[in-house]
């Protein structure tokens, strides 16, 4: 039932009990053609074939649809075991096969998040060399820098980093950390719009140093894992650090169906929501508490997506698009989007086509 990628100790052993269970979730969370490519990269630096390990996985010479987080999850781990290294080569120094494991350990038993990160940083600091992570609050917003002393790195090399780190301290906690935002010292990449994407949040490049912001009131949150839930975890990585935790079974995500399932427009009140889900007010906001979501931000999560969907792919106008969304003034769409995204409404439809057209 288990196929192995390998033994214990590193990124994970390959388990198809987790992968009949997560499929079904996991295919709807797709990587661009441009991250795989990005990380076949790494391959053809070291001077490595790429179309024999495509071959083994049962993908074309060349990738030209996106792929399943499960499907990118197991291209990361074939290229982790030919390069060894599991970071795609992109750090100083490369993070051999058992890194990823063993920072899990290291972190396992820290009393809160902020102890686990700070470690966490520590350990990849160890490793990688640079870029040199560090931990900082500012204004009520955690802040997590990234330096470097030569040349910027890629924006894949950074996200890569973002998506080991958050990952792990997502799954730590027991819920998903809300990204506020995230800087990127290199310059915008063609698929910009891509990283905008995954991340959710707003994004800015040519900064001084790479960021990424969280509500630091989180700092707080107790690590509530334990060895047996770090085996499980371990065994479905790295793919199930790729999902977003916001779409992980649980109150939010029953809220999530039954609201996508009417236009915005025609969405009730929460009283009316907790009404049709049997149970009171009080009980469903406590338990989207706990798993660190809200009503409001549920709705602005579906309306974020909606909104990108509708600009990317539909030729109406932003005014339509805020109307559909149940804006009654385009303005209040344009200022929410603003903060979603980092860009007004119709700079992000000129990037997100221009990327589609490369």
């Amino acid at each position: 039932m288990t196929k192995s990628i390998h033994s214990s100790g590193h990124f994970c052993h390959y388990d198809t009990r987790v992968e009949t269970r997560n499929m079904a979730e996991t295919e709807r969370h797709m990587i661009s053609t441009g991250f795989v490519e990005e990380a076949l990269d790494s391959l053809r630096r070291a001077g490595r074939p790429t179309e024999p390990l495509l071959s083994r996985l049962g993908l074309p010479p060349v990738v030209d649809q996106p792929v399943s987080s499960q499907t990118f999850g197991r291209l990361w781990l074939a290229i982790a075991e030919e390069l060894n290294d599991e970071c795609f080569g992109l750090g100083e120094r490369a993070m051999p096969r058992g890194s990823f494991t063993l920072l899990c350990h290291c972190v396992l038993h820290a009393p809160t998040l902020d102890r686990a990160l700070r470690r966490a940083l520590r350990f990849l600091n160890v490793v990688l060399g640079e870029p040199t992570g560090r931990l900082e609050t500012r204004d009520g917003t955690a802040v997590i820098e990234l330096r470097d002393t030569g040349k910027p790195r890629s924006a894949f090399a950074y996200r890569s980093y973002w998506i080991i780190l958050h990952g792990l301290t997502c799954w730590l906690v027991g819920r998903r950390i809300p990204i506020r935002l995230v800087d990127f010292r290199c310059s915008e990449p063609k698929l910009s719009a891509d990283h905008r994407l995954f991340f959710g949040a707003p994004i800015r490049f040519s900064q001084s140093v790479s960021r990424l912001g969280f509500d630091a009131s989180l700092l707080a949150l107790p690590i509530a894992r334990n060895e047996q839930a770090l085996r499980q975890f371990l065994r479905g990585a790295p793919a199930n650090i790729l999902i977003r935790y916001r779409y992980d079974a649980g109150t939010a995500a029953a809220v999530r169906r039954r609201l996508s399932q009417t236009g915005p427009v025609d969405w009730g009140s929460f009283a009316d929501l907790a009404r049709d889900m049997r149970m009171s007010s009080s009980t469903l906001r406590h338990r989207l508490h706990d798993e660190g979501q809200s009503y409001a931000g549920i709705k602005d999560d579906i309306r974020r997506d909606l909104a990108r969907d509708l600009l990317i792919n539909t030729p109406q106008t932003v005014s339509d698009i805020a109307a559909g969304l149940g804006y009654s003034e385009p303005s209040a769409f344009y200022r929410a989007f603003k903060k979603w995204m980092g860009l007004s409404p119709e700079a992000f439809r000129k990037s997100a086509r221009s990327d589609l057209s490369v």
